[in-house]
């Protein structure tokens, strides 16, 4: 190996380290000042803005106090002893935490399950954080070491290679179009999430992440139909507030073009290296054929 290379590689390794321990310190921080303040007696209080707007966010799937304890504990200790860090990088990991700090106990759906998931569900804590993951193997290796976190097994019906195919099946269905677009039971929109666990669509989501499924090769799934989905969940809403919908992996064609096309530019509020950070609000009623 030439010494550029070494180089290089070196450098990677120090990147991800140093992330790791940044992850490491957003923990401590968090649990030191819940310690300070006396807050393990009614650790929930402190991350709400009053204990009303508590029970009225919190969900009868949530994680309850003492485990997500148990579960921040576990996330020092996992990060701090191992060289897999989170996919994402410190800055885009900074975006989805500001929005977490503000609105916890909420309900966070996540696509996508992996060496983040335990950062995710443990900076929810008494919300509701479910992962969708396409590997069921993956899901119970995942699992294993992490038994607290909740999660299923998602059987996509697209693949990668049909991503400009199905923008045209989407202007040619009407059942597709925004101003009739529902996710539960559509059958003949090929774009829509039909088959998710009842869960899925008895809750409404304040925040949704978008980090998989597969879309880096011909036949992995893509994430259109995620994209799609996470669009018409967030016009859909019927609660107050916006959706906040976060993607990963925009450098890719298919998720710069979706979510131009689903997500919408103008509820573009932030970005940092691969991830993008939008706000979509209910949508009124129309006869509009465009999401965006």
């Amino acid at each position: 190996m030439d010494q550029k290379n070494k180089r290089h590689i070196g450098s990677v390794s120090n990147n991800r380290f140093l992330v790791g321990i940044t992850v490491v310190g957003l923990f401590a921080g968090a649990i030191s000042i819940i310690l300070f303040i006396g807050i393990v007696e009614t650790p929930l209080s402190f991350f709400c803005n009053n204990t009303m707007n508590l029970q009225a966010k919190k969900s009868s799937t949530s994680i309850n106090p003492s485990t997500w304890m148990e579960l921040q504990r576990k996330a020092i200790v996992h990060y701090a002893t191992s060289r897999v860090v989170p996919q994402q990088s410190l800055k885009e990991i900074q975006i989805s935490l500001r929005e977490l700090n503000a609105r916890t106990p909420c309900n966070f759906l996540v696509f996508g399950l992996g060496h983040d998931s335990i950062m995710w569900a443990s900076l929810n804590p008494g919300g509701s954080t479910l992962f969708l993951e396409e590997d069921p193997k993956w899901v119970d290796t995942v699992l294993r070491g992490a038994p607290h976190l909740r999660a299923h097994t998602v059987k996509y019906r697209t693949q990668l290679s049909q991503a400009d195919e199905l923008l045209d099946h989407y202007r040619a269905e009407p059942e597709c179009w925004p101003n009739k677009s529902f996710i539960h039971g559509n059958q003949k929109c090929r774009l829509a999430l039909n088959m998710l666990p009842e869960e899925v669509y008895e809750k409404e989501w304040d925040l949704i992440m978008i980090d998989a499924p597969r879309g880096y090769f011909p036949e992995a799934p893509g994430r259109m139909s995620a994209i799609y989905s996470a669009a018409v969940m967030a016009r859909n809403r019927k609660g107050s507030g916006v959706t906040h919908v976060f993607l990963h992996d925009v450098d890719r064609k298919v998720e710069k073009v979706y979510s131009d096309k689903f997500l919408c530019p103008k509820y573009l509020k932030e970005s940092a290296g691969k991830l993008r950070h939008f706000e979509i609000p209910a949508a009124k009623k129309s006869e509009d054929k465009e999401f965006c």
